[in-house]
């Protein structure tokens, strides 16, 4: 078996009204979304370096992509050097904290939930 870099190369959130959500990620994130229609599917890009090394992802609002806190794999987006500084905005943003910042363990870091302005649940993970 080949042993890859990231586990994830990609990372597709759905939403339900982009507008909303573009909202919601610029705001816990602190920057300005770029979006684009990639076919019949709306993309607003979450923050990353752009390079073959890099993970990356995207809000996606179109068909085949239907919100859910209930089922499906769980996605950890980067909180950074501490991920409390992007929790700390979710609730002001619109979202929930599920789960606050949590340590793993010294080696593996931190990590929390929250539930976004589509009902996803997505986590958070950072060293700090």
């Amino acid at each position: 078996m080949e042993m890859m870099k990231n586990a994830i190369s990609w990372v597709e959130i759905p939403v339900l009204d982009f507008e909303r959500a573009k909202a919601f990620y610029e705001k816990i994130f602190d920057y300005s979304m770029n979006a684009e229609d990639m076919g019949p599917v709306k993309m607003g890009f979450l923050p990353s370096e752009q390079d073959e090394n890099s993970v990356g992802g995207a809000i996606c609002l179109g068909e085949g992509h239907q919100p859910s806190g209930d089922a499906g794999p769980k996605v950890y987006l980067n909180g950074g050097k501490d991920l409390q500084v992007v929790l700390s905005r979710v609730e002001g943003a619109g979202g929930q904290v599920t789960m606050p910042k949590t340590q793993i363990t010294p080696e593996y870091g931190h990590m929390a939930f929250f539930n976004d302005t589509e009902g996803n649940a997505i986590g958070l993970h950072s060293m700090g």
